[in-house]
């Protein structure tokens, strides 16, 4: 109840005019007013015929009580935001792939770089046609796709690459990172980052720390107890504060991963719109419908 506010709490201006209305329907149907001041209000209580009947609730005061209520309900209260409509449905994906000869090792047959792609084709598979972007980094980073929706268009584009036809050699997985958080900051609908890499160069660890603010999944792409062993990449996912991921020989690696992807980065957001607040105001209808009610009383109308 610390967040308690209203909506439109313009229309509670309302409410000391309902007051104002109800005081002087009161004060205009009391018909012993004018002798108040002459008589003791003791006394006078039994000198006139229903003379208690004040102290009875009256069809005005359950108008006014009516009115409050009403009043109220237009305000608009709340205590609790609404669910972003974007929140059931899966984020972008930028894939952060390294293509170095290194890639071509065969301890995870057929290559590493094979594998990678095997294990892409997995995690699309289970994306369910969420976007998938993919940049392609050595010794320098490019952006071969934004995030898209067609698998088809992403593998292709993975199939074809090799470190032949990239133009530097190294590894520049700071530079992958920060164009990769730039891409999804761009498009503005939160998303995560998952680099397959098989190992990472100490120059890039202190660069890692300050490349983005994505969420990182380091998938490794060797072996899992030479991958465990690696101390570079284990200090990478810990610079990046990612989880870290090695290879499974099913696709148990990639249904946890898709898992976490899913709702995984900052909640998109709708432009021009602000925070969304769940009006409680209905939970009043219920209140101003028994109100009604009493008005089926016999003999209020004419009271």
């Amino acid at each position: 109840m610390t967040v308690f506010h209203f909506l439109r709490p313009w229309w509670l201006l309302l409410a000391p005019v309902a007051v104002a209305l109800w005081w002087l329907e009161r004060r205009a149907s009391d018909t012993t007013q004018r002798w108040r001041r002459a008589i003791d209000p003791d006394l006078l209580r039994h000198l006139i015929v229903r003379g208690d009947v004040g102290s009875r609730i009256r069809p005005r005061d359950v108008l006014l009580a009516g009115w409050l209520v009403a009043i109220i309900a237009m305000a608009g209260p709340t205590f609790r935001q609404e669910p972003s409509p974007f929140a059931d449905a899966a984020r972008p994906a930028m894939l952060v792939l390294k293509v170095t000869p290194s890639m071509l090792t065969t301890d995870l047959a057929p290559t590493r770089l094979d594998r990678a792609r095997q294990k892409m084709a997995d995690l699309l598979g289970m994306r369910d046609g969420a976007p998938v972007g993919l940049i392609a980094y050595s010794g320098s980073a490019h952006l071969v796709l934004p995030p898209t929706s067609d698998k088809s268009v992403v593998l292709a584009m993975a199939g074809a690459l090799s470190p032949d036809i990239m133009p530097r050699e190294g590894d520049t997985l700071a530079g992958a990172l920060a164009l990769a958080n730039d891409v999804l900051r761009r498009a503005g609908q939160g998303g995560s980052i998952v680099v397959l890499a098989d190992n990472v160069a100490r120059d890039q660890l202190e660069k890692l720390r300050s490349t983005g603010e994505a969420p990182v999944t380091l998938f490794a792409m060797r072996p899992p107890a030479q991958a465990d062993a690696d101390r570079t990449l284990l200090a990478a996912a810990d610079a990046l504060d990612a989880e870290f991921v090695t290879t499974t020989i099913d696709t148990a690696d990639v249904t946890a991963l898709a898992r976490r992807l899913k709702y995984g980065g900052v909640p998109p957001s709708t432009a021009g719109e602000g925070q969304r607040w769940e009006e409680a105001g209905y939970w009043l209808t219920p209140m101003i419908a028994l109100l009604a009610l009493v008005w089926f009383r016999r003999g209020w109308l004419l009271a």
